[in-house]
């Protein structure tokens, strides 16, 4: 590193022994940085040639408003992510809020009273319980009478085969399976173990529809779930596939029939995709799309620079600093809440937006425990941007995730480090004793 940037990292207040640190790790990544920058240039092509072939133009950024009948942008941004997903159809709107709308869209618009839903995954994360009833909530899929049940993972991770089996029967309606790993200490799906365990479950009931949250998954690797036998994935644009440009708004791609209920949920029986105005935000959907393979890989990239970094200090990481990714979140167990909060202090202060702010543990809705929160993004709540998040229960992890650009997750990351050592979690002589060893 030159002495210039050695002086701007002083400047951001990391520390010599920090960022020195931080450069011997680096040494034995570019081989896997490179392998991401591969993956990235497919993902990006791919995304271009569904632009191309529906014919993008700039008259589909202009914006519309009320019922937004014969919105052009709209049905084609829409085609785009069917095309690039390789699904039939994909409703992408702003008026789904959330991650969470999305998955409660999905399921409210499938299920009827009387039909079950499972996880074969274990338990959802925290937001969905209120969703699926399993804490009672107003307006959950349990008052309207679908019931729930889900198979645990076994402990090493893998699928309980013979609990699942079990599990299907006449009224199991619709399969969600959660790609990445939520507030638990578990593997992230792979695309290739999704397949496996839909083409499972579909040699069961071959109706039952199966739904992947592929929330942090998108452009992770060349496929998506939709490609392994999926009828619907859903996710949000405040995350990978939002490009970081993206202000709101969530979508759902698979088959035809399925979106086309969700499009009667979200907006109303005999409207559907015809209503929704977009209220000028295409062009940052289409920008934003464009830009996503290659914001994810730095997102990815700030990931594995992460558990390579706790981890050779010592500290448990999923996945670990070798393993294959299939989304961008990073899990780091500190054991005690002092790590998760020096953690994410570390992380609010190399934000570019309210660096100064202090982060702390509150209620949150929709979580159990009290949740501390680090994101000083542009877009509030926004995953692909540079943050971290935890609940304060043990085993106290916390779970970091984004950067629009790799060398804004690698400050980032100093920066948590840097926060760690000054709170007297991590000694600066593990440091050096780590680098010796």
């Amino acid at each position: 590193m030159n002495q210039k940037n050695k002086e701007m990292y002083q400047k951001l207040q990391v520390s010599e022994p920090v960022l020195a640190y931080g450069e011997w790790i680096l040494q034995d990544l570019k081989h896997r940085f490179a392998e991401i920058d591969e993956r990235a240039e497919y993902n990006q092509m791919k995304v271009l040639h569904a632009m191309q072939k529906n014919k993008v133009s700039e008259m589909h950024f202009a914006a519309t408003t009320g019922y937004g009948y014969n919105d052009s942008g709209r049905e084609t941004l829409e085609q785009v992510y069917a095309d690039t997903f390789h699904t039939e159809a994909a409703l992408v709107r702003p008026q789904i809020t959330c991650g969470t709308h999305a998955l409660a869209v999905a399921l409210s618009a499938i299920l009827r009273p009387g039909d079950e839903l499972l996880s074969p995954v274990g338990k959802p994360y925290d937001t969905l319980e209120e969703v699926i009833g399993i804490r009672e909530s107003h307006g959950s899929l349990k008052e309207f009478g679908v019931s729930y049940r889900q198979v645990d993972l076994l402990p090493d991770g893998a699928f309980d085969w013979d609990g699942i089996r079990a599990a299907i029967h006449e009224k199991t309606k619709l399969i969600t399976i959660q790609r990445s790993k939520g507030y638990q200490t578990r593997p992230t799906l792979s695309v290739a173990r999704i397949g496996e365990l839909i083409a499972f479950v579909k040699s069961i009931k071959p109706d039952v529809i199966c739904m992947v949250d592929n929330c942090y998954g998108e452009f992770v690797e060349e496929i998506e779930p939709s490609d392994v036998g999926a009828d619907m994935i859903v996710g949000s644009l405040i995350k990978n596939p939002g490009g970081g440009l993206a202000p709101i708004g969530g979508y759902i791609c698979g088959r035809k029939a399925c979106v086309e209920q969700c499009a009667y949920r979200l907006s109303a029986p005999g409207l559907g995709q015809e209503v929704g105005a977009n209220l000028g935000l295409l062009p940052s959907f289409y920008q934003g799309f464009f830009l996503a393979p290659t914001v994810v890989a730095g997102a990815l990239k700030g990931a594995i620079f992460a558990a390579n970094v706790y981890e050779k200090l010592g500290f448990a990481v999923i996945p670990n600093g070798t393993e294959s990714r299939h989304d961008i979140i990073q899990a780091v167990t500190f054991g005690t809440p002092e790590g998760v909060i020096g953690f994410c202090t570390g992380i609010q202060a190399a934000a570019p937006v309210d660096s100064y702010v202090t982060p702390e543990p509150w209620d949150m809705p929709g979580y159990d425990d009290p949740v501390i929160m680090a994101a000083g993004a542009f877009v509030q709540g926004s995953s692909i941007e540079l943050s971290a998040d935890g609940p304060i229960c043990p085993p106290y992890a916390v779970y970091f995730q984004g950067g629009l650009t790799w060398y804004h997750a690698k400050l980032g990351i100093l920066k948590s480090l840097q926060a760690l050592v000054d709170k007297g979690v991590i000694a600066e002589e593990a440091l050096s004793a780590a680098m010796e060893s």
